[in-house]
């Protein structure tokens, strides 16, 4: 199973949109989004994907009541308050902003998690502690570090990589 990864995509409509085209090409079966979509109407763009997104919120989603109501038009989208779990490809995937030290140190710490998926950051990290997984993505709006950025994690092999938008 392939999965697209993402986070931070703070409303750049433009690298949202090359991000869904990237990852339609790519043939990903999921995506996971690491939180701070921003508007409710980034939704619109998120929503063209093929397959499945499941998402958190971040720290800069202000309109989670509109965020939840837009998701809800869309059969493929699915919202988290904090943190998600998601059972893809035989991997137990654990799904948070990453605003939150603590809590993201608990769940690295705890190893319940094949894969932990973050974001806030807006820097890629792709690493292992213990036997979990730590991917962050970087940023898709490009906004902080200038390079905009979306990864793919193959389920079969955990091989994972970063693409440049």
């Amino acid at each position: 199973m392939l999965i697209g990864i993402m986070a931070d995509t703070h409303d750049r409509l433009p690298l949202i949109e090359e991000a869904v085209r990237v990852l339609n090409e790519a043939g990903v079966d999921l995506v996971l989004h690491a939180g701070d979509f921003i508007a409710p109407f980034t939704l619109d763009t998120l929503a063209r994907l093929k397959g499945d997104m499941v998402g958190v919120f971040g720290n800069n989603d202000g309109d989670r009541v509109l965020l939840s109501k837009k998701a809800a038009e869309y059969g493929n989208i699915d919202l988290h308050s904090a943190c998600a779990e998601v059972d893809a490809g035989g991997l137990a995937i654990g799904l948070v902003h990453g605003d939150d030290p603590a809590l993201l140190a608990a769940l690295l710490e705890d190893g319940s998690y094949d894969v932990l998926v973050s974001g806030h950051t807006h820097r890629p990290l792709i690493g292992r502690y213990g036997r979990t997984l730590a991917i962050n993505p970087g940023e898709v709006c490009g906004y902080l570090t200038g390079t905009p950025t979306v990864a793919l994690l193959d389920t079969a092999t955990k091989e994972t990589r970063l693409i440049r938008l």
